[in-house]
């Protein structure tokens, strides 16, 4: 038998402690939860992305009754790979804002997303940093990757 573990490095600091770059995504993805559509689950995720050339995209999760609805990061994601073919993501924060406020602690990215980025990430050959915002604490995570280890790409 062998065994392998997988360590995840988690930065954790608070909203001014972050560099301006950071800040301005962490403030744009509190934002993007207001363009959610969320009437089944009332769980509204915002995003916002910087890409390598600079430019910022936001996303919000959509739902519909036949739960087949969208993430909020891949709605972003998705928008630049459409619109902005082969230009790297370098960074992502993530919000999420329930029952009149933003959740208290950090929340990441879903199975689906966690895959979707990866993919990304991968074809980019650079990791994409992602910036989970909680109410008093905000987790930075170097890359997609961290998030997960065993990912379709691996087998």
């Amino acid at each position: 038998m062998n065994e392998k573990n997988f360590v995840t490095k988690i930065q954790i600091y608070s909203y001014n402690e972050l560099s301006e770059e950071d800040k301005n995504l962490v403030n744009l993805a509190k934002e993007a939860t207001k363009a959610s559509y969320a009437p089944y689950s009332k769980f509204h995720v915002g995003s916002a992305l910087l890409l390598n050339n600079g430019v910022i995209i936001k996303g919000a999760n959509q739902e519909n009754a036949a739960f087949a609805g969208t993430c909020g990061e891949r709605s972003a994601c998705y928008n630049a790979g459409a619109n902005y073919p082969g230009v790297p993501i370098k960074k992502m924060a993530i919000a999420a804002f329930t029952k009149g406020d933003f959740v208290e602690h950090p929340t990441a990215p879903c199975g689906v997303c966690r895959q979707a980025l990866l993919e990304f990430e991968t074809q980019a050959k650079q990791p994409i940093e992602v910036i989970l915002v909680g109410r008093e604490k905000i987790y930075k995570v170097e890359s997609v990757k961290a998030l997960l280890p065993l990912a379709f790409t691996e087998f």
